[in-house]
């Protein structure tokens, strides 16, 4: 997608602040040339003034054109701004791009309402159709949900006293579509899987795909990449661990920075902690496009090593530690809040989850981790995540292991409607 990165970017306020000068000058312009008609001027100077005024009601007309094109355009409709108002702080080069769905159906019908008559009978014999399809598709009985919700579940949604999101924050304004991996394998997922062109192209266009099951929300894309990778090898620490080069890490920022998207750095601890990994990503999470992951599954305790039948586990004290240190990058860096996600598709995975303490500075997601087919999906995501409430929920999907691969609207079927989703 592409955004005006000029460093003039004029806002609603600057166009409705400066039409009504440059309206007036034309309406100036045009008042002095019928006083002209009326009462003419001696020949010589009626031909000076005759050649100028298309010339200057010209340049008017330039200034104005451009001015209420690129205001209407960095102002989203009903956005009321202020000179005073201050936007949340960006990285040099990167300015948020989120994608959003066309135009839906009633802002449509009001154009058309615009067209000549025999467009606009085209476009009624179109809208009937759609309408009839409809109709014969909700005719269809609806299959029996296995998993219902229980007044027990809705009553945890939305989390009771959870804080309100501050400004610049990612949600609910935005759904997350992520892709997951690492550049350096083809087995950990998308990320690395095909080359990055065609990742970053097929990323846009499933994003686009939630964008329309949900034109409601815009979609902000983002790369998942796996930063500190557990391993059966334990490596010079012995902590079977290895972290990511800055080289690397760097490569696929510059691929997020590049496109207005988001990044987000996993943490698979192996036998190290999240104490110790997050220093290592700060000079990363600094920047405001750049969130944190955290992976249970590979959080392993006494001295378990990664890639065994043995699960990894983490306890609410970790998962809040984290938290501490995002909250003070933020303040000490006066960023939009960040985004933290959980990957959970076991009970005990996350210990103790109702522990986790909440920050506005900071947007939790439990991410529903597990693969397999679209019922048992929805039994981990009620049993794992549902019953746990922290404050958003998050969806896994593999392009590999989920067979058959259910779609945005399956998804969105469920309760709460994750506001974070991974292809794997």
């Amino acid at each position: 997608m592409l955004g005006v990165t000029s460093s003039f970017r004029p806002s609603l306020w600057l166009m409705t602040r400066d039409l009504p000068v440059l309206a007036s000058a034309l309406q100036i312009v045009t008042m002095w040339q019928h006083f002209a008609h009326r009462f003419p001027l001696p020949s010589g100077l009626m031909h000076s003034f005759s050649a100028l005024i298309p010339a200057v009601r010209s340049s008017l007309v330039a200034a104005l054109l451009p001015l209420a094109l690129l205001g209407c355009s960095n102002a989203p409709a009903g956005a009321k701004q202020t000179p005073d108002e201050a936007a949340p702080p960006e990285a040099p080069g990167w300015r948020p791009r989120p994608i959003q769905a066309p135009l839906p159906l009633s802002v449509a019908d009001s154009v058309s309402d615009s067209l000549p008559p025999d467009l606009a009978a085209v476009d009624t014999l179109a809208s009937d159709s759609s309408k009839a399809a409809a109709a014969k598709r909700s005719a269809v009985k609806p299959k029996k949900d296995p998993f219902p919700l229980t007044p027990a579940d809705s009553a945890r949604w939305p989390v009771p006293g959870a804080p309100e999101p501050l400004p610049g924050a990612v949600m609910p304004e935005s759904r997350i579509v992520a892709f997951y991996g690492n550049p350096l394998s083809k087995r950990m997922g998308i990320l690395g899987q095909i080359d990055p062109d065609s990742m970053l192209k097929k990323l846009e266009d499933t994003a686009m795909e939630w964008a329309k099951a949900d034109p409601e929300r815009k979609v902000m894309p983002a790369l998942h990449l796996i930063a500190v990778v557990a391993q059966g090898y334990p490596g010079p620490a012995k902590k079977y661990r290895l972290r990511m080069t800055d080289s690397l890490i760097e490569r696929v920022a510059g691929w997020a920075e590049e496109k207005g998207w988001l990044l987000f750095l996993d943490i698979q601890p192996g036998l190290s902690t999240v104490e110790e990994e997050i220093p290592h990503l700060v000079k990363y999470l600094t920047r405001p496009y750049v969130h944190l992951a955290l992976d249970p599954e590979f959080a392993m305790k006494d001295g378990k090593k990664p890639g065994t039948d043995w699960m990894g586990r983490m306890d609410a004290v970790e998962v809040n530690h984290a938290i501490n240190q995002l909250a003070k990058i933020v303040e000490e860096h006066q960023l939009p809040p960040k985004v933290l996600v959980v990957h959970r598709f076991t009970r005990n995975m996350l210990t103790n989850a109702s522990q986790i303490r909440l920050d506005p500075r900071v947007q939790v997601v439990i991410d529903m981790d597990g693969y397999g087919a679209p019922s048992g999906k929805k039994a981990a995501y009620k049993w794992f995540v549902v019953q746990y409430p922290v404050q958003y929920t998050g969806w896994k999907l593999f392009y590999k292991n989920d067979k058959p691969l259910m779609t945005p609207r399956q998804v969105l079927e469920v309760y709460p409607k994750p506001m974070y989703i991974q292809y794997q």
